[in-house]
């Protein structure tokens, strides 16, 4: 148990987040996701749904603040709509990040692609279709020398 880590991070996920560097990627994915099909290393978190799960993540690393959309969203043929799902997530992104996080949306195929490169695949039990997100880490602000 560490103090000030929140008891629902498991060592797996925290070992991750902690050699993930700035641009690297990490999935988290809904409960239809082929998770292990991606060849990368999976952290199951059954009792938890996608917003859940990007809180996790989220109060442990910043997000990129290099790129447009530091979170990326799967969507469904011709999803024209942001899901639910997906505006909790980017409301939770936004809220422990203080600043608006934008998205950006990506083809189921094209999704499971970039999930590829993944430093590793969250799989939680969201219900919800198309509740998969790729985070993109960045840096900490007060990181490096201070002039």
């Amino acid at each position: 148990m560490l103090k000030g880590i929140n008891t629902l991070v498991t060592p797996e996920l925290l070992g991750v987040l902690a050699r993930m560097g700035h641009g690297d990627v990490i999935a988290v994915v809904d409960s239809n996701y082929p998770a292990y099909a991606t060849g990368r290393p999976v952290i199951p978190m059954p009792s938890l749904n996608s917003p859940e799960a990007v809180r996790l993540v989220v109060e442990l690393i910043p997000l990129d603040t290099f790129v447009d959309a530091p979170v990326r969203y799967m969507i469904g043929a011709g999803d024209t709509e942001l899901r639910e799902v997906t505006r909790e997530v980017l409301d939770v992104a936004a809220e422990l990040e203080g600043r608006e996080i934008a998205g950006a949306s990506m083809e189921r195929f094209d999704f499971y692609e970039a999930a590829r490169s993944a430093s590793a695949v969250i799989h939680t039990q969201e219900a919800r279709p198309y509740g998969c997100y790729l985070l993109t880490k960045g840096v900490l602000p007060s990181f490096g020398p201070q002039d």
